[in-house]
Order: structure tokens, then sequence, then C-alpha cells
């Protein structure tokens, strides 16, 4: 094990380290941060800890010093193992260090300067256990590790309790990728095409200043990286032609990744490849380890369905250690803001993610009393209540409030089925028999993604709430008209509510539809339509939350079963859940469709496997309205007080 000597790095507000904090101001915040000891932070950089079978993974050990060397004594850890290079975690350290903290950040295997063969999570159970275990031994450990980390981070932190590593006492998994056969992967079926740019992008390292670094790791041929920094550069290019086929694309030159993306793409089933993927918390719920948690995630974050929908609660269900659950208005990693997409929000929607982790851990592997544990366990952040007013950056003011709750879902939730109706009504009042409404689903024209719960995007999408009209700024809009003017797009809406009106919770919609096709898919989004007003003239049509389902796999994720061209069938649709005020003189809008191009992969209808079509054909997909076949989308309505 190669060893480097203790450099001492003395904590000064440098212009990085400023500019993170700048971004992660308390901003009058009950979470502001403590003040810093008088530690120095000293590294150890690059010690190569063995796994059980042999391979190294590369860690940066931080530790509190004084006078240029590492202190004496034992001090707890925080822990951030990531696929993301290590040597970001600096800027960290330089906050917790100096407050008694070991900092230690480590390549995950596979990835930068770590050893092995890179699988997304599938060795991240096995791997944490040995790295705290290895972190426990070590004479500058107290025996308390806390682990942290956000998106893929996250998910390490969930292999660790799925292994039951030994010292973890307290985890912040923030918007943490879980159960991603389910959701965020695979999506209902439906493969998430943020994942295709994440392999061809070898891991979002663009504009990053480590393409070159992330291309030669993943390159079987020294020669190769410069190839493959290229392919990530038009990712647009191949999110067009697919489906992806071994050996056919640059990709072949980085075969772990390639490999890893054509299995996932054909890989509809959900089966052990997805159970087992390393992070799918719901189905290791009895191994997980018992331990104090603090789930955030945001409504426009791209892993929010499996942070609120399933871990937060089905951890809380069956753990007697406190889990605890914020959801703010942020998209995928960004609660140092106040906005998301076009939607600005109050300045108090940003968090202060430093302080907020200090506290938590200050609490579990401290002892200090500082109530942590005797706040409510669930905080929310409610859109809506803003006049609207276009910023000075461009955006829609939505508003909002944070508050306080006891469970999630709420249990004082009002389900209440709002029905689609001939007309493009969207009403609680039942169906009648309205006749059913047919369109045409053509694959080489897919409906575009604008906006919603997407991360590691890169040039394919646009993140958050965004108005839906077609703009000349983006790739895939070749004129400027709303999407809601689209033939394929079936727009159902409320007539202007008369009062406000507070959704939250998930979101279910129930469609009965058929096809001629023997597969296709069905989309449903939800949309909250602004007046007009001085700054917007024409109004807003700003996106809620939305989902897929590919038809195969009506029946849940198990095994995919076709259709019968002509039969009608009873589809559910769970969107991301949320917390908005839908305000007085506002629409409540569904939009149903067959497609939601780059955020899903587009389903050529044909019923081939997946990811291994060779033909494509438009299907008259058909949507039922009348009382036999009822659809309509149940809004979870918060009485008002």
């Amino acid at each position: 094990m190669k060893h480097f000597a203790h450099i001492p790095i003395r904590l000064a507000f440098g212009n990085c380290l400023l500019f993170v904090l700048l971004l992660t101001s308390a901003r009058s915040s009950p979470l502001s941060a403590q003040n810093a000891s008088s530690y120095e932070v000293t590294v150890a950089k690059n010690e190569m800890v063995a796994m059980r079978d042999g391979i190294r993974l590369a860690t940066d050990i931080y530790r509190p010093g004084r006078n240029g060397s590492a202190a004496e004594g034992k001090f707890p850890v925080i822990l951030e193992r990531t696929p993301y290079n290590k040597d970001s975690m600096s800027v960290a350290a330089n906050y917790y260090v100096p407050r008694g903290y070991v900092v230690i950040s480590q390549d995950v295997r596979g990835r930068y300067k770590s050893e092995g063969h890179w699988f997304p999570i599938r060795d991240d159970p096995n791997d944490g256990f040995d790295t705290a275990k290895w972190i426990g031994s070590q004479p500058w450990c107290d025996g308390n590790i806390g682990t942290m980390g956000s998106s893929y981070d996250g998910a390490t932190q969930h292999a660790l309790a799925i292994a039951n590593a030994p010292y973890v006492k307290a985890m912040v998994p923030r918007n943490a990728m879980s159960d991603f056969g389910r959701y965020g992967v695979r999506h209902n079926g439906a493969f998430e095409l943020r994942f295709f740019n994440w392999v061809l992008t070898l891991g979002n390292p663009s504009l990053t200043g480590l393409e070159k670094a992330a291309a030669e790791r993943a390159a079987v041929d020294e020669f190769a990286a410069p190839a493959l920094v290229e392919m990530g550069a038009h990712v647009r290019d191949y999110v067009r032609t697919l489906p992806l086929r071994s050996g056919t694309t640059p990709l072949k030159l980085a075969p772990d990744y390639e490999a890893w993306l054509i299995e996932a793409m054909s890989h509809g089933d959900y089966d052990e490849f997805w159970k087992n993927a390393g992070s799918s918390v719901v189905d290791h719920l009895a191994e997980y380890k018992d331990v104090p948690e603090y789930h955030t995630t945001g409504w426009y974050d791209s892993w929010g369905m499996s942070v609120a929908n399933l871990n937060f609660p089905e951890l809380r269900r069956t753990k007697k250690s406190l889990q605890r659950l914020i959801i703010g208005p942020w998209i995928h990693s960004s609660e140092n803001r106040n906005y998301a997409g076009e939607a600005q929000f109050t300045e108090d929607a940003a968090l202060d993610l430093p302080a907020f982790h200090l506290r938590w851990f200050d609490h579990w592997l401290k002892g200090i009393e500082n109530g942590v544990d005797h706040e409510p366990p669930v905080r929310i952040y409610v859109m809506g209540g803003g006049d609207g007013h276009k910023t000075p950056e461009g955006r829609v003011f939505v508003g909002g409030h944070w508050r306080d709750e006891q469970e999630w879902p709420l249990a004082r939730t009002h389900p209440t089925p709002y029905y689609l109706h001939a007309q493009g009504l969207l009403s609680p009042e039942k169906t009648t028999n309205d006749s059913p409404i047919h369109y045409l689903f053509d694959p080489h024209n897919p409906v575009p993604t604008l906006g919603g719960n997407v991360s590691s995007q890169g040039a394919l999408m646009f993140q958050g709430a965004a108005d839906q009209q077609c703009r000349p700024d983006f790739w895939l809009c070749a004129d400027s008209r709303p999407l809601s003017s689209r033939n394929d797009v079936l727009v159902f809406q409320t007539p202007p509510l008369k009062n406000d009106l507070e959704v939250t919770g998930r979101l279910v919609v129930k469609l009965w539809a058929s096809s001629n096709a023997l597969d296709t898919d069905f989309t449903a989004k939800l949309v909250d339509v602004y007046p007009p007003n001085s700054g917007f003239p024409g109004g807003l049509d700003l996106n809620i939350a939305d989902s897929i389902v590919r038809a195969r796999y009506r029946k849940g994720p198990g095994k995919g079963e076709l259709l019968s061209p002509g039969q009608p069938y009873e589809f559910t649709i769970e969107m991301y859940p949320t917390s908005i005020v839908f305000q007085r003189w506002h629409r409540i809008r569904l939009d149903i469709s067959s497609s939601n191009f780059p955020r899903f992969d587009v389903n050529p209808n044909t019923g081939e496997p997946l990811n291994n079509n060779r033909r494509w054909q438009i299907a008259e997909n058909t949507i039922y309205l009348d009382t036999k076949h009822p659809s309509y989308i149940v809004l979870p309505i918060i009485p008002a007080k």
C-alpha cells in the first residue's frame, strides 16, 4: 500500500470554497452552520485499500491536524464513495475536518484511480462493507461512520446498508439512485435515456476537465481515449439512431460500459438483474441495516419517486431507527438553489447543505443534543402561492412555503378522481358514455421532452419546470408551437379554478386504452396552466409531473406480455409525487400521449424484443371515456383548513 505524506491544508475561504458556501448559505435558516474549530486539514492521497477479492480502491483521507501534522486521538468519520472522482471531496473536507471529523472519499471500483471493472452499484455492497471495516480498524477512527453523497453516491450508501456494513451509524442519502429497475433506469418498462447519456459520456465529465481521465480509465486501449471523448460530444446523434447494438459504435472501446448499457436497455423484465443491482432498497428490506437516515430529494428530482414513495415509507415501516424525509422544490442534486428550471420559489427554498449534514452527524456520531432527533419526521416545500410575475432571470415566480408533516403520504389526503371527458374536460364529475378518442403515434415524430424529473441529461434535455411550448433553441423542436397543439397530445383540463386547490402526494393515472399494435407506450403529464399576465401575456403551461408505461408491462414490472390489438386494457401510470397549490383562475391539465423523447426511449410499436427492433410502425391508439372504461387521475387533495 502506497502512503503519501500528510499535506497541511489551512482552512481558508478561497474562491472555490467561498463559491460553494455562498451557494449553500443559510439565508436565516435554522440549520445555520456551527463555527469551525481550530483544526487544520491534513490529507493522505490515494491510499489503495484492498477489497476481499484483492482489487484496490483509491482512497483519500482528510484528518484533523495541528501544526502541520495529523492530530492525536480518534474522530468520527464521514465517508463518501463516488464514481465522480474522489478529488472533488476536498471542498467538503475543508468544512467538516476543522469541526472534528475525518473525511474519506473513495473512487468506486473501475472509476478513475481505483482498480477493477466498472459495473454500476453491483460491487458496492461488498466494497462498501470492506471499506467500512477497514476504516473502523484504523487508529484515528472512534468507531462511528456517517455517510453522505447524492445520486450515484446515494446509491453507494444504500449498498452499504444492504450489506450491513460495520461502524455505520448515520446516513444522508440525497436523491439516491435506488430501485432503478422500477424507476430511474427502467421506468414502468420504458428506458430513461439520461442513462444512455451517462454511459456515452462515461459518467458526465463533460465540461469538467475530466473527460480525458474518464476516457483513459474506461478504454481498453490507451489510444482509444480520444475517440471516446469525441463520442460523448455526439450523444444527440446516437440517441436518434437507437437501438444500440454491440460493436457498432465507439462505445465498443469501453466494453464494460457497452455491455452494461446494452443489457440494461434490453432487459425490461423486473428480475434478479434489477432486484440485486446493489441499491434496490425495497427488495432488500430484511437485510438492510437499521440506521438513522435523512432522505433528501426534490419535486423535480430524477430519483424523487424512489426516495419519497418507496425508500422512506418502507424503511420507516420496517426499521426502528429514525427515518427522516425532506422534499424541496429542487431539480437533481440542487438543494442549494431556490429555483427549478423556469420556476422561481421563495428565498428560503434553498438548503444550507453543509450545515444540514453537520447537525445530523453531530447528533448521531458525536452525541450532541441539538434537537435534530425531535423534529417532525417529514418536511416538505409546498409550491405555489406566488403572483406569477416574470423575474429578471426570465423565470415565473411560483412561490411556496415550507411545512412540517408527520408522515408521507399525508394522512389527511383526500384522494379525488378527476375524470377525462370528451371535448377535453377534466372534472371530478364521473364520466358518461363519451366516445373514445383515437390518435396516431408515429415513432419517427415523438413528442419532445420539455423539462421534467431528469438528471445526467447533458445536452439532451432541460431540467425541472418548463413552459410546454416548443422553442427554436431546443434541438427537437421544429417550430414554436405549444405541445398542446400536437394531434398526438390529448389535452384534458379543468375550467379556471374558483379557489386555490392544494395537491400533495402520489399522482396516479388510471387509463383505459387500446392499440392496433402489439406494443406501444402511454404517457401522462400534469400541467399547471397559468392565465395571462403582464410578464407572460400568453400565460404559461408549467409541467408539474410526468410518467410513462410500456404497454407490455401494464400488469407491473414483472414479465412483459404483448397486447391483443384492439382490446381495451386498464393502464396504471404513477407520476412523480408533488406538492403544489393550483391557484385561483389557474387550470389543472392532464396531457395524454405515447411519447416523451428523449426523457424515455421511443417505442417502435412492433412488439419486437427491447433494444433489438429492426422495424417501426405508426400505432393507432385509443383512449376510452365511457362508464365501463373510465379514465381518470387521482389527485391527492389536501382539504383547506
